[in-house]
C-alpha cells in the first residue's frame, strides 16, 4: 500500500520506518528542510533503540522524505496524521497541529480521484476526529467524508526505548472509523496475523488510547502513595511490599511446566521519583480536562497526577534529611532522560529534582550516557559530567533518577571511593546493602 506521514518526530517517524520494513511504500512528511533532509541521508533525528538500521536499509526503495505534502498525499492511498498535540496551561490538548494538517491533506484531496484514507494516529481526545478532523478535510477538499474519502483513528502504543520493536511485534491494533477506512486498515496491518484487532468507531478507539495510559500512570502512582506511607511509618520497605504484591495470580501465572511468569504491568508497580515523557504527563492531563469539559471530573486521574508532581520535592527532602544541609553539598544527579533507552528528557523527573537542589544552594553535576549538556541550558550553574566515573568521585551524595544499566556500576566506582558518597536510589534499581550508605524511594 502506498502511505503518507505526517510528521516525523518519535511515533510518525517509527511508524514510516515500521511500514516500509513491513512492505509498504512510505512518504515521509515534514516542514522541516534540515530534518528532511538528514532523513534522506539516513540520518534520524532521534535516538530510539533499532531505528537508524531500518531506516537506512528501506531508504531509497520503500521510503523517503519529502516537504511536498501535497505531491506526497496525492500519490498515496492512506495519510496518516502523527503531528503534535501540546498541552495548555490548563492541560488540555491543543489540536491546531492536526487541524492545519486536515486541512493540507483535504486540499491535496480536491484534485484527486478515487477513495482516500485519512488516519489519525496522534494522541487527541475523544471527539477529535470526528469533530475536528472530519470537517476540516470536508471543507479543503469540498469532498464528503465516509464517500469520497475515509477518515479514521489508529492510536500508537509505542514505548520510547523500545518502539521499533513495539511497531512490529504489537500486542494489539485498535482501529476506528468508517467501514472503507476500518477496511483499508485491516489490510495494511495484514500481516500481524494472531495479533488481537479491536475494531470498533473513532471516538472508542480515541478513548482506548487514553484509558491505557492513564492505566499506566495510575499504577504508578499507587506504587508511589505506598512508598510514601511506608517512609512515614518507618520499617518499611516499599521494593519488598511490591515483590509481594507482584506475586499476587493476577500479575504472576504459573504455567503447566510450573514456572511463572509475571506480567509486565508489574513492572509499573514500583515505586520510584515519579513518571514522565511525552504521554503519561500530557495524557493524564489532557482527559482530566476533557472530564471538566464533559461535567464529569475524573478525580481519580486529577488525584495522580498530583501524587506524580510531588515526587521530586519527595526525593529531595529524603536527601535533605540525610545529609543534614543542602547549601554547598556537591550532588550529582544521574539520568536526564525520562527513561532509559532514549533521549527524550520531556517531563523528565530529573528537571524538577535539578530545580529544587539549586533552590536548595546545592552544587549540581549531571550524567546521562544519551543526553548531551545542551538540555541544561537555563538550568543555572549546573555541570555536565560525560564520564560516570568522573561525574561521581567528588560528591557528597548522588541521586539516580534514570534507570540506566550503566549505573549498576555504581558500587564498583564507589568502592573507590573515600569517604563514599551516599546513594539516593530514585529507581531502587541497586541492592540496598551494594553501597555503603544508602536510601531510596520508600525505603
Amino acid at each position: 500500500m502506498r502511505v503518507a506521514v505526517v510528521g516525523t518526530g518519535y511515533v510518525g517517524l517509527v511508524t514510516a520506518v515500521g511500514l516500509a520494513e513491513l512492505g509498504h511504500d512510505v512518504a515521509c512528511i515534514d516542514i522541516d528542510e534540515r530534518k528532511v533532509a538528514a532523513l534522506n541521508r539516513g540520518e534520524p533525528p532521534i535516538f530510539e533503540r533499532g531505528l537508524e538500521p531500518l531506516l537506512r536499509r528501506n531508504l531509497g526503495t520503500r521510503l523517503g522524505a519529502t516537504t511536498d505534502l501535497a505531491s506526497a498525499v496525492q500519490a498515496s492511498d492512506m495519510t496518516f496524521i502523527c503531528v503534535g498535540t501540546p498541552s495548555r496551561p490548563d492541560g488540555s490538548i491543543d489540536v491546531s497541529y492536526v487541524h492545519q494538517a486536515s486541512e493540507q491533506i483535504g486540499a491535496a484531496l480536491a484534485t484527486t480521484t478515487g477513495f482516500h484514507a485519512v488516519v489519525v494516529k496522534s494522541t487527541v481526545v475523544p471527539g477529535t476526529s470526528d469533530g475536528v478532523v472530519r470537517p476540516a478535510c470536508e471543507r479543503a477538499s469540498g469532498k464528503r467524508a465516509g464517500v469520497d474519502f475515509g477518515v479514521g483513528v489508529n492510536p500508537e502504543f509505542l514505548t520510547e526505548g523500545q518502539a521499533v520493536d513495539d511497531f512490529l511485534r504489537p500486542d494489539r491494533i485498535v482501529i476506528g472509523g468508517d467501514s472503507r477506512t476500518v477496511g483499508l486498515l485491516r489490510d495494511l496491518y495484514a500481516g500481524f496475523e494472531g495479533v488481537p484487532m479491536v475494531q470498533t468507531n473513532a471516538p472508542t478507539a480515541e478513548m482506548i488510547k487514553y484509558a491505557s495510559n492513564a492505566m499506566l500512570a495510575t499504577a504508578i502512582s499507587f506504587a508511589n502513595e505506598i512508598a510514601n506511607l511506608g517512609s512515614a511509618i518507618g520499617g518499611i520497605d516499599a521494593t519488598e511490599v511490591m515483590r509481594g504484591v507482584h506475586l499476587s495470580r493476577y500479575l504472576t501465572t504459573t504455567l503447566e511446566d510450573g514456572s511463572s511468569v509475571t506480567a509486565p504491568l508489574s513492572s509499573f508497580y514500583e515505586a520510584g521519583c515519579g513518571y514522565g515523557g511525552s504521554c503519561l504527563p500530557k495524557d493524564v492531563a489532557a482527559l482530566a480536562a476533557r472530564g471538566r469539559e464533559a461535567g464529569s471530573p475524573l478525580m481519580l486521574l486529577e488525584a495522580v497526577a498530583d501524587i506524580n508532581d510531588r515526587q521530586p520535592a519527595r526525593l529531595i527532602g529524603t536527601l535533605g534529611r540525610e545529609l543534614g544541609t543542602l547549601q554547598g553539598r556537591r550532588i550529582t544527579v544521574l539520568g536526564l532522560a525520562f527513561k532509559p533507552d532514549t533521549d527524550d528528557v520531556r517531563s523528565s523527573p530529573a528537571f524538577p529534582v535539578i530545580r529544587l537542589l539549586r533552590e536548595a544552594g546545592a552544587n549540581v553535576t549531571a550524567h546521562d550516557p544519551v543526553v548531551g549538556p545542551e538540555v541544561l541550558d537555563g538550568m543555572g550553574e549546573v555541570t555536565y559530567v560525560a564520564d560516570l566515573a568522573d561525574a561521581v568521585k567528588q560528591a557528597d551524595a548522588i541521586v539516580i533518577v534514570t534507570r540506566w544499566d550503566q549505573y549498576r556500576r555504581l558500587p564498583e566506582l564507589i568502592g573507590q571511593l573515600d569517604p563514599p558518597p551516599l546513594v539516593v536510589d530514585g529507581r531502587r534499581m541497586l541492592d540496598k546493602t551494594s553501597v555503603p550508605s544508602y536510601t531510596g524511594v520508600g525505603l
